[in-house]
Order: C-alpha cells, then structure tokens, then sequence
C-alpha cells in the first residue's frame, strides 16, 4: 500500500483542532478568560499542555527533532516576552488594567501557537500524517469559504446560526461579516474580516492544490472544489492584499510542481479569471480601481498618515514598546494595517525584528526543504507550505495579521506542518544517502 493511502496517526485532538480554527466563531469566547477564550485557543493551549506533560513523564523526546519552525518560535516567545517584562517592569510607563489584560491575551496567543508549532511538527512523521491533518483543517476551510458564498450571494451571516449553539459563550463582537468595496459587498465567511478570509484563502490555496494531486482518498472532484472554493475566499475580498496572497502563493508553489501539473495550473489559471470577471458582477471595475489607486485612496491616505504618530511611538519606547497588545487605536483611522508597525509600537525593534523571525524564516526554510526533497510528492508539499507560510509574512505588511484570530492560529499550525515536512525530507535524504538540508 502506498505510504499516502495508509490511515495517518494524527491525534484527533491536532485535527479537531484545525477544523475548530475555521468552524467557531473567534467573537464568541468564555466570558471569564475574554477575548482569549475562544474554542481553538483552549484547544490549542490544551496541546500545549498536553506535549508538556508527555515531555515531564518521559513519554516523548522532544529535543533531537530540530527544525527552523522551533527557532521561529524561540524567536516570538523572546520578543513577546521582553515586551512583557519591560511592561510589568514599569519600563514601559504605568501599566493599566486593560494593557495588563491585553499583555495577558498575547501570552495565551503565545502559547496556543507553541501548542500547534510543537505538536504539529512532531505529529507529521509521513504524507499520511499529513494528508489525515490537511483533510481536517481543508474541511474547516471549505466551511469558512461555503459561509462566504452565502453572505456574498444572499447578505445573511449563517454563522448566527452557529452562535446560537454554543451555551456558555458570549459574543465579545469585533467582526466583520459584510463591508462595502465599490459596486460589491466583501465577505468574512466564518473569519474576523474580508481582508482576514482572503489571506488566509492564499496561505490554503497551495496545499489544496496538493491535496488535490496526491491525495488518493476520497472524490477527487470534491478536492478540486475545495481548491475552488479557496479561490473564491481570495477574489471576494477585492483587495490588495488577497491579489497579493494569490500571487505569492503561486509563484512560490508553482515550480515545485510536477511538471504535467504544472502545465495544467498554469493553463487554467486564465480561464479562472475569465470566470471571474463574467460572472461576478462589477468584479473587474472595482479589482482595478483598488489595484491602481493612488495616496487619495482612504485606505491608502489612512495608512500614509499613521506614519508620523507612529514614528513618534516608537522613539518613546524604542527597544520594548508600549507592551504586547498595548497599541490600542481610538478610532478606525488610527489602525495600522501593518503588523509589522503594529509590533515597532507594541513590542518594540527587538519585538519587530524577532516577529519578522518568525513570519520569514520558516517559509525560506521550506524552500530550502523542498530544493532538497527527492521525492515528486514531498518536494511539492515541501514547496506548498513554503508558500503559505511567505503569504502571511508578506500580507503581514498589508494588516494586522496577528490581530485576526483565525491567521494567528493557522500560521503556527502551518509552521508545525514545515516543521514536519522538513523532518521527513530530512529523513527521506539520509535513507537515500544524499545530503539533509
């Protein structure tokens, strides 16, 4: 039986959690824990724990399965951490009760991510492993992108729906299901906002497309609506940062292709965008006019004229800033949109420099994997993850990513799943005597 078609050992726990990323809505949490307790975050901190307590009884080894994905990490909970410190320290002037609160939500954010960074990684052992972990959180995400057809074609929200069955939970707001874009209505489907679904949509779109080629379960008409789908979470968003998502993940993704397939891709991906503008109403005015505007653009003017407040932030508190999660905007004008000077502010040019870390070094590394796989369907997947990881550091230049709760779980989940991958070229180089990466 090929290694692909055996039944992979990834926990239920890993898988539901996934699945959880896209199917709960992050505005619904525990009112007690706040916006932090929200049904992946606990699951997520649950795998942390978990992968402590295996680790204290001597259950599991953590220590010789290396990969960069670990170093990413190290490098968030080094910059997150400072921050912390320098805020409850008094470095970085009085600290409030809702600083101290927000400081407290990113240590939990820090966590879930360990969680889903270091059990993913030592989970993946085989494509089994992988493909039983990507038929999960592809399920979410073909949820997430269904919910978005309806709110596009009907302008109703079905996830009221599922907020009506979950006792216990409070709404705690903050989404964003609908937002006008020219002659459209952008939609969230199941995540916090239109620009968040199409980001995220990018990071997917690679691995569905792998799914798509060597998944040998299930129908294969199914895989490649699922792959559709994700491509509608991309265009519905009309917005820069999913045109550049698309275009990052492509270009990354596609000469890692087998090279029938590649051809195929390259092949329909016009006859995509046909369909697009023919059958979406308005869809090629309102893409133009958002790809070619200029400073007179309110999205564009609002971002331009942040820049001298924040500059100013920064030279207060240049080495730890105002603290994790203490960049609190007054009004909508004063949002960054950049996760990057979102960190300069918050955590500082240690805190920035250690968040470009993490967003950057797993995707080069899953490059630098997949130029070494032998295999045609590991250099693929390797090439694949590579490719959503470098989408979420380069759309972090466009928003706030690590503020939108769904990409802030599934970039460390994507960084486990590299994490695995190189573990598996690794092994897959010293099995055929070639040289590991």
């Amino acid at each position: 039986m090929p290694a692909a078609a055996q039944p992979g050992r990834t926990p239920l726990l890993l898988c539901v959690t996934a699945f959880a990323i896209f199917f709960f809505p992050s505005n619904m949490v525990i009112e007690p824990i706040g916006a932090a307790g929200t049904v992946p975050i606990i699951l997520s901190c649950l795998l942390l724990v978990f992968w402590i307590c295996s680790w204290v009884w001597g259950l599991h080894d953590p220590i010789p399965l290396r990969h960069p994905g670990r170093l990413a990490l190290g490098a968030l909970i080094l910059g997150v951490g400072a921050s912390y410190a320098a805020l409850n320290g008094g470095w970085s002037g009085t600290i409030t009760a809702a600083g101290g609160a927000a400081a407290d939500r990113w240590l939990i954010l820090v966590a879930a991510s360990a969680g889903l960074v270091l059990v993913t990684s030592e989970c993946i052992r085989s494509m089994a492993d992988a493909l039983r972990l990507l038929r999960w959180l592809l399920a979410g995400a073909a949820f997430c992108c269904i919910v978005g057809v309806i709110q596009f074609v009907t302008h109703t929200n079905p996830m009221d729906w599922v907020q009506m069955f979950m006792p216990g939970f409070t709404d705690n707001g903050g989404d964003t299901p609908f937002q006008a874009r020219g002659n459209l209505i952008r939609v969230a489907g199941s995540t916090f906002h239109s620009i968040e679904l199409a980001v995220v949509s990018g990071m997917l779109l690679p691995l569905s497309i792998w799914r798509a080629l060597f998944d040998p379960r299930g129908w294969r008409w199914w895989h490649w609506t699922q792959t559709a789908l994700l491509a509608f979470g991309v265009a519905s968003s009309i917005s820069r940062s999913g045109m550049i998502a698309a275009l990052v993940a492509l270009c990354v993704f596609i000469p890692f292709l087998p090279r029938l397939a590649r051809r195929r891709v390259l092949i329909a991906l016009p006859f995509a965008l046909v369909v697009l503008f023919m059958t979406v109403p308005g869809f090629a005015t309102t893409l133009t006019s958002t790809l070619f505007a200029d400073s007179s653009d309110p999205s564009i003017a609002t971002r331009v004229n942040n820049y001298p407040r924040v500059a100013m932030l920064i030279d207060q508190h240049p080495l730890f800033g105002l603290g994790p999660g203490n960049y609190i905007p007054e009004n909508a004008l004063q949002i960054l949109d950049n996760q990057y000077l979102n960190a300069a502010v918050s955590l500082g040019l240690v805190g920035v420099a250690c968040l470009a870390v993490y967003l950057f070094l797993p995707g080069i590394a899953g490059i630098h994997a997949a130029r070494h796989a032998l295999s045609p369907a590991l250099r693929c997947l390797a090439g694949a993850s590579a490719a959503g990881l470098l989408v979420a550091g380069v759309c972090s230049l466009t928003f706030d990513s690590l503020s939108f709760p769904v990409i802030a779980l599934l970039y460390p989940l994507c960084v486990g799943l590299a994490g695995g991958v190189w573990q598996m070229v690794r092994a897959e180089a010293t099995s055929f005597g070639a040289k590991a990466p």
